[in-house]
C-alpha cells in the first residue's frame, strides 16, 4: 500500500464526497457521527489515499460500522454494482500466471493490495447486502478459503432474486461483469 499524501485540494474534494455519501445513507451507519469519522480520516493520510483509490475506481466507499474493540471505522465499497474500474480480473497472481493466453490486465488480490484494501469475506459481503441491494447485475470476488484456493477454485457472490448467492469458479476465470469490493479500516 502506498502512503502517498493527497494534495490538499484533492483531500478536501474527497472528504466532501465522502461526507455527502455518509449523510445521504445514514441507514448504513446508525449512531455514528461524521465529525468523528472525518477526524480519523484526516489523521491517516495513507488511508485517505486508499479511499481516494476506492473512489477513483468507482467503488463509492462508505462507512458501514465501527469495530467495538479497536474503535476503527469500517468502510466498504458501496457502489450499486461491482466497481466498474475493477472488473475483468482473475482472482490472484497464481491464477493470472497460469493463463497461457487471453490474460486479464490484473488480478483482484494484487489490485486490492495496490490500493491498500482487502477483499470482503463472504460474511462481510452478506453484511453489506443487509444495507441494500448490491450486485444485481454484476458479481464480486470474495476472499477465498485457502483449502478451496489450493484446489484451483475461488469464490464470488452476487444478489439475484432478492437472495445473496455464493458461487465458485476456477481462479483463473474472469468476466466483464465480475470485479471485487474492498474493505478499509480507519
Amino acid at each position: 500500500m502506498s502512503t502517498i499524501a493527497l494534495p490538499k485540494k484533492q483531500r478536501e474534494e474527497l472528504l466532501t464526497v465522502l461526507k455527502a455519501r455518509f449523510e445521504g445513507n445514514m441507514s448504513r451507519h446508525k449512531g455514528l457521527e461524521w465529525a468523528q469519522v472525518q477526524s480519523k480520516l484526516e489523521a491517516n493520510t495513507g488511508k485517505l489515499w486508499s479511499l481516494n483509490e476506492m473512489e477513483r475506481t468507482s467503488g463509492e466507499p462508505d462507512v458501514v460500522g465501527q469495530d467495538k474493540q479497536t474503535g476503527e471505522y469500517i468502510l466498504y465499497d458501496c457502489s450499486a454494482e461491482s466497481p466498474k474500474d475493477r472488473r475483468s480480473l482473475c482472482y490472484d497472481r497464481e491464477a493470472l500466471e497460469s493463463r497461457k493466453e487471453h490474460k486479464p490486465r490484473n488480478n483482484a488480490i494484487d489490485m486490492a493490495a495496490a490500493i491498500g484494501v482487502e477483499l470482503l469475506t463472504e460474511e462481510q459481503y452478506r453484511q453489506l447486502q443487509k444495507l441494500g441491494s448490491f450486485d444485481t447485475k454484476t458479481s464480486s470476488w470474495v476472499k477465498t478459503p485457502s483449502a478451496i484456493r489450493r484446489l484451483g477454485g475461488a469464490l464470488f457472490c452476487d444478489r439475484r432474486y432478492d437472495t445473496v448467492f455464493v458461487y465458485h469458479n476456477g481462479a483463473e476465470s474472469y468476466y466483464a461483469a465480475r470485479g471485487f469490493r474492498g474493505l478499509l479500516r480507519v
